[in-house]
């Protein structure tokens, strides 16, 4: 393993694309501030430019050197949540390309807890920049071979890491406002970050040009099958589908639920159903990150 994670740093150093585990999901990693490496990553997924990346450090001090200020909400977010499934959102600084910053003047950072994700970033020496490894808006992989099905040869590498722990996206924190915003919800609960920094105010829809945060449109993370949320079993009446529920077929507590939920809507996405019915999760802060990505999972185009 130490013999691939070096030639996989060593293609991120030559503006290649790598394929790797987080705890979140894998993602699609080129070097951070290549931006001719950058733009291949919109490329292979389909993603629009409007739509910024998180990029991935290997400590506080990488993150420090890509932002213009660091503030003290980070400063404490990071010391508990990092490493961790929490991004930060900060002014960066003028040496980070604007294809990964849509355009705008703040960067997102995240340090992952995942030893070869912080392995090749160590081994690469530069930070990396990576969102989800699949096309836009459909699935996000929480194995190797999600992400050899869904690219296919479109990446130079796919580092296997097995099955990704936490299993949804990372939760988005924007910290240059007067009050933390929270962009995207995720296993990291409103609640905790403001034990931490105080009132968090939740974003609204993106508005016009770069979004604030990846995972802001209104359609996202969606199998190919149609995903109907029900309450109280109640499925469509016609065609062949699938109930999900939590105590059912899927895990009752919500982070075991988190682990699961991308991995069985791959299975299921390749056994030819019309319909995928599935609970509406409780209303609790633990089950925030798994009800956004439902409800945007279930939005039709």
């Amino acid at each position: 393993m130490a013999s691939e994670l070096e030639r996989a740093a060593a293609l991120i150093r030559e503006g290649r694309l790598v394929a790797f585990p987080t705890e979140t999901v894998y993602g699609l990693g080129a070097n951070a501030l290549d931006a001719a490496a950058v733009a291949r990553i919109f490329l292979v997924k389909g993603r629009p430019s409007t739509s910024p990346l998180i990029v991935h450090v290997a400590s506080v001090e990488m993150a420090r050197e890509l932002t213009s200020e660091w503030p003290e909400a980070a400063e404490r977010l990071a010391g508990r949540h990092w490493p961790g499934p929490l991004t930060l959102v900060v002014p960066k600084r003028e040496h980070v390309p604007e294809a990964v910053t849509a355009g705008l003047k703040t960067v997102g950072l995240r340090m992952p807890a995942h030893p070869m994700a912080l392995e090749l970033i160590r081994l690469s020496g530069v930070p990396i920049a990576a969102p989800s490894a699949n096309l836009f808006m459909q699935l996000s992989p929480t194995s190797a071979e999600h992400v050899r099905a869904g690219l296919g040869q479109a990446v130079d590498m796919i580092l296997d890491g097995g099955s990704t722990p936490v299993g949804i996206e990372s939760t988005v924190v924007s910290l240059v406002g007067e009050r933390p915003l929270l962009l995207r919800t995720g296993m990291i609960s409103r609640e905790e970050i403001e034990e931490l920094v105080g009132p968090v105010e939740v974003a609204g829809g993106p508005g016009e040009g770069g979004h604030a945060a990846p995972g802001m449109h209104a359609r996202h993370y969606s199998p190919r099958t149609r995903l109907v949320l029900v309450r109280g079993a109640a499925v469509p009446a016609e065609g062949r589908g699938v109930y999900l529920a939590p105590g059912g077929r899927m895990p009752a507590d919500a982070q075991s639920y988190a682990a699961a939920l991308y991995a069985t809507l791959h299975q299921l996405d390749g056994q030819g159903l019309d319909w995928i019915a599935v609970e509406e999760p409780p209303a609790q802060p633990a089950w925030e990150g798994i009800r956004d990505r439902l409800r945007r999972a279930s939005v039709r185009a």
